[in-house]
């Protein structure tokens, strides 16, 4: 297998080590299989789109999701360390409305599967990140939702870098609704 998979406390999101091969020289892997995703995980997934986002360190993209046109996501770091977070949004969940994070960044190369029907967002840690994200759906900016990342309601435990008092938002993540307002699935 070329991943190692751990679930996660939300059913269905997946935690996802790759096999490293590494010696004084450098390191290889491959950072997606689809026939070993399917073997490791049990699914069978067809990513349409791939996107690369360069953030600064205390800057919180997210919560977002589709409301039509639902992603699953595979998300990554290729530089730097961000804290990654995915919120439940499945009406008919035993899981909805509950978040779990994960320390994702270069050097542990660890993925996290976030499936269709969540809100997922993440805040940079180190002076700069890296983030990588396969979808397997299209951007519909019309069908683009923002949960609000500090809802109290949610209680997500974000990793604050002590130089910051707050983290650095888009004014659509800013404005962002509360999981009480939000619309879900």
């Amino acid at each position: 297998m070329a991943y190692t998979v751990t679930p996660s406390r939300l059913q269905d999101v997946l935690l996802l080590e790759p096999q490293i091969f590494g010696d004084s020289r450098g390191f290889f892997y491959e950072s997606f299989n689809a026939r070993d995703f399917a073997l490791a995980t049990g699914l069978s997934v067809e990513f349409v789109q791939d996107n690369h986002s360069m953030s600064s360190q205390g800057v919180l993209r997210g919560l977002h999701y589709q409301i039509q046109h639902a992603q699953g996501k595979l998300v990554r770091v290729v530089r730097g360390e961000v804290f990654d977070v995915a919120v439940d949004l499945r009406k008919n969940s035993s899981t909805f409305g509950q978040w779990t994070g994960f320390h994702l960044s270069a050097e542990n190369a660890k993925q996290v599967w976030v499936p269709p029907g969540f809100a997922h967002g993440f805040l940079v840690l180190s002076e700069s990140a890296e983030f990588l994200y396969k979808t397997t759906d299209y951007w519909y900016p019309e069908f683009e939702r923002t949960l609000l990342w500090n809802d109290p309601s949610l209680g997500i435990d974000w990793p604050l870098p002590s130089s910051l008092t707050a983290p650095l938002l888009a004014a659509k993540d800013a404005a962002g609704l509360p999981l009480s307002k939000a619309e879900t699935f």
